[in-house]
């Protein structure tokens, strides 16, 4: 029975189709358009699709009046049907708003998961909006495809997600050496599609995890990690290489005749398509960049997220409208009992706690001045405090360091090191450069952990290729990378690093916050050690 594994996975392809489809096939209103069968119901919805997909990757506003615009030019062109202009607005209106978005209410697929024993809900988007503001100010609604979207109008090539980039590649490839342009241009826009899902795929991952990174499994995590560093692995040097090669071309075809107009009407319109070519492949590589720093803001955003849970591990947490609000909608006589509900919240007295702090800070005025026109001057240095700001974070930085090149000299050292052996012999010395707070040290064990083994010369090799900006935050690879280096263990390849198996605690007494608080912290051993 291995073969009904990710059983779901499959299903959320075909719930697309199965979800748009019923949801069309129900309405009544296609009649009053003159549209009969449902063949004529699909074509319409998917040339929509394609519409709304052409805008999304120009990043351009698509308004229901653009839609409408675009029925109507298709229906003169080719369905030849009778439609006013109110009835093309309604049908875009009807496709978008009704078919499209199911007048506004989610859509779920519920595909049966054999590992499980139950049912699970899928939910699909096809399309999402946003409000913008046209030249003349005018506010509007702009449609956009969503990943599910995507996925639909591309799903022609049903591979996995890591295989439809190589393979739009291979084919662009195969395509540019044989010098069918044509069919050249039509593979590049598939492989820059790709990229531009992979980018909205982070940000959506990014936006599911700020509303609740618990309801965001490691699973989803640890898959879009890997897409994104195959997408990168994959990318940079080959574009650079057809980048070339397509440039190559165009001069040749340039020098050919400095004037082009007397190139051939077949030459003259390959040299075209190879300039398109050449302006997908920039904008190709710059997704990948995109998609690089997006890559980095995922992680930094997830492992924060983790963290801030990590420190309520003792609030029990629950969704509000699953476990309140539908079940008093279900039986409104549970509203008898709702001082069960709120009671814990009066069980401990709040803590009145008096900020000395507030006593010294600059008094602001409440009250607005009655003079609106009178002037006032404001002691502000733009350049002393970015100066400020650049020194506290250096010094922030510097700490990172310092506790991290204790920890590395002393696995260096030995060969290995642990939480405890750190415990044993430098933390009553070192205690100030171990935990220069609490904050800082969770911080870097936290980093260890999830990085869990760290390539030294693959990291190097990343540092070569890519040109980084200064980190405003702790970057682990970065720092382990630079301490390496000034310390000249060269003959580091790898650092891995793992929790005790036995399972044993490690307890630090006394340690500071960044609030002056003096804790005691209970954490597991972790031990790490490094190969040559």
């Amino acid at each position: 029975m291995d073969f009904l594994k990710d059983f779901p996975k499959r299903m959320k392809s075909a719930g697309r189709y199965a979800v748009l489809m019923n949801n069309s096939f129900q309405k009544t209103t296609w009649k009053q358009y003159g549209i009969e069968t449902i063949d004529e119901q699909v074509n319409w919805i998917f040339t929509v699709l394609l519409f709304l997909m052409e805008y999304s990757l120009r990043e351009e506003n698509c308004t229901i009046d653009d839609i409408a615009e675009f029925i109507g030019t298709v229906n003169d062109r080719y369905y030849k049907k009778q439609y006013s202009y109110d009835d093309v607005n309604q049908l875009a209106d009807f496709i978008v708003n009704v078919i499209l978005s199911n007048s506004g209410s989610a859509m779920y697929f519920k595909s049966y998961d054999y590992e499980k024993k139950e049912y699970m809900d899928i939910h699909i988007n096809y399309i999402g909006n946003k409000i913008v503001y046209l030249e003349n100010g005018i506010r509007r609604t702009s449609y956009y495809l969503t990943e599910d979207g995507y996925n639909m109008i591309l799903s022609t090539m049903e591979l996995e997600n890591n295989l439809k980039l190589t393979v739009h590649e291979m084919l662009f490839k195969l395509h540019l050496e044989r010098a069918d342009y044509g069919r050249a241009v039509n593979d590049i826009k598939n492989v820059f599609d790709q990229l531009r899902i992979q980018t909205q795929k982070i940000q959506e991952a990014m936006g599911k995890i700020r509303q609740n990174a618990l309801a965001y499994s490691v699973e989803e995590y640890r898959e879009i990690i890997e897409e994104n560093i195959h997408t990168v692995e994959e990318t940079r040097q080959k574009f650079k290489a057809h980048k070339e090669l397509v440039e190559k071309r165009v001069q040749e075809f340039e020098e050919q005749d400095i004037n082009v107009r007397t190139l051939s009407t077949e030459d003259e319109d390959s040299l075209n398509r190879l300039k398109e070519i050449e302006s997908y492949l920039v904008r190709a590589l710059d997704e990948h960049q995109k998609i690089l720093n997006e890559h980095m803001d995922l992680k930094s955003l997830y492992d924060m997220e983790l963290e801030n849970y990590s420190n309520m591990t003792m609030v029990q947490r629950f969704h509000f409208r699953s476990e309140l609000y539908d079940k008093v909608l279900l039986d409104a006589s549970l509203l008898e009992h709702m001082e069960e509900f709120f009671q814990p919240l009066f069980w401990k007295q709040m803590p009145k706690i008096y900020n000395i702090g507030k006593a010294f800070e600059i008094q602001k005025r409440i009250r607005k001045n009655t003079i609106e026109d009178e002037t006032q001057e404001l002691g502000f240095d733009e350049e002393e405090y970015r100066e400020e700001r650049e020194r506290l974070l250096k010094e922030r930085l510097e700490k990172y360091k310092g506790s991290l090149k204790l920890v590395l000299e002393q696995m260096m050292e030995q060969g290995s090191t642990s939480l405890a052996v750190l415990k044993e012999k430098i933390f009553s010395e070192n205690k100030e450069q171990l935990f220069p707070s609490l904050e800082i040290f969770r911080e870097i064990m936290i980093e260890l952990l999830s990085a869990g083994e760290l390539d030294i010369l693959q990291l190097q090799k990343e540092r070569s290729e890519f040109l980084m900006e200064t980190p405003e935050n702790f970057q682990l690879n970065e720092m382990v990378l630079d301490i390496i280096e000034e310390n000249h263990w060269n003959y580091v390849k790898k650092i891995l690093i793992s929790r005790s198996e036995q399972g044993e605690t490690v307890c630090f007494e006394q340690v500071k916050n960044e609030q002056g608080e003096y804790k005691n912290i209970r954490c597991s051993n972790v031990t790490l050690w490094y190969e040559m």
